[in-house]
């Protein structure tokens, strides 16, 4: 069987979370990581490696306002 070779591209479908985290490593300087505890989305998850709410949160506008102004193209 063939080797499988990941993409780093832009997709519409859900991924593993596991990948998004593996692929994230040594790239970034700080973090922030959200999302749904075992797929219930009633009970979140939150950490970080900022300790400064503040700047948290402007990370969190800065992707927002990324993501409200995507149009599919490259980021």
């Amino acid at each position: 069987m063939g080797k499988v070779i990941q993409l780093d591209t832009m997709t519409y479908l859900d991924l593993p979370p596991d990948r998004i985290l593996e692929s994230a490593k040594e790239k970034l300087s700080g973090v922030v990581v959200l999302g749904w505890m075992d797929n219930e989305q009633e009970d979140l998850y939150f950490a970080s490696s900022i300790a400064d709410g503040a700047d948290v949160l402007w990370l969190l506008e800065k992707c927002k306002q990324r993501l409200m102004n995507f149009d599919g193209g490259d980021t």
